[in-house]
């Protein structure tokens, strides 16, 4: 059955970002679920999929959160399924200890969750939860890259330090300055990601990373 989700998550363009037994504490009150099988982008990968669909081009607001829900939506009929978003809620499900429960990811330096394969450039854009449970891949306990990263140079690539080096975002620092001219370089991709050596090969496009910064600031596209 895993096989099968896999290969429908790709046809629809969508990166399968692996699966896990939940326990009680990782669902609302309400909620339940013998397996939870994360979905979303590595890389630029699934990117041409969703900007050649009809949200992407139709000029509404929140264009990948619609067209998450039609897919993933879509996906889960399919398969016998109830579909999950994290921009879904209340109540919000806990997507950050889900992909931990999943992947290898960690907390990076600024923040985000970093891939020892794909660095900062990946995303999860929804859930399937199924009833039975299914046979996950054998856990992955690859350790976090920031580990064995004495420079940081994420750090040192922010023009208004939003980072103080232990995961913490200054969000209203960078929001101010991304409103301003002199920020026109950072929308273009985050300059703090974009310094990260893990994962390059997997970096965003412009638009794509154009795309996001937008999204962060507020834009409705």
């Amino acid at each position: 059955m895993l096989g099968r989700v896999k290969a429908a998550a790709q046809d629809a363009g969508l990166a399968f970002r692996g699966a896990f037994h939940p326990e009680a504490e990782d669902l609302p009150a309400g909620h339940s679920a013998g397996t939870i099988v994360m979905l979303g982008f590595i890389g630029a990968a699934q990117w041409n999929g969703f900007a050649a669909s009809p949200e992407y081009n139709d000029g509404r607001a929140h264009p990948l959160d619609r067209w998450s829900l039609r897919v993933i939506g879509a996906l889960a009929r399919d398969l016998g399924a109830a579909p999950l978003f994290p921009f879904v809620g209340p109540p919000f499900m806990p997507f950050i200890r889900w992909a931990r429960k999943a992947e290898p990811v960690h907390r990076s330096a600024i923040g985000m969750l970093i891939h020892p394969e794909y660095g900062l450039w990946h995303a999860w854009r929804g859930a399937l939860a199924f009833r039975d449970r299914l046979d996950p891949p054998p856990r992955d306990e690859r350790p976090s890259p920031c580990d064995a990263c004495a420079e940081k140079p994420c750090l040192a690539a922010c023009p208004v330090s939003a980072f103080d080096g232990t995961g913490a975002f200054d969000a209203r620092t960078c929001s101010a300055h991304i409103l301003r001219a002199e920020g026109a370089t950072c929308m273009s991709g985050c300059l703090s990601r974009r310094a990260c050596p893990v994962g390059a090969a997997h970096r965003y496009s412009p638009e794509q990373a154009k795309f996001h910064m937008r999204s962060f600031r507020g834009d409705s596209r």
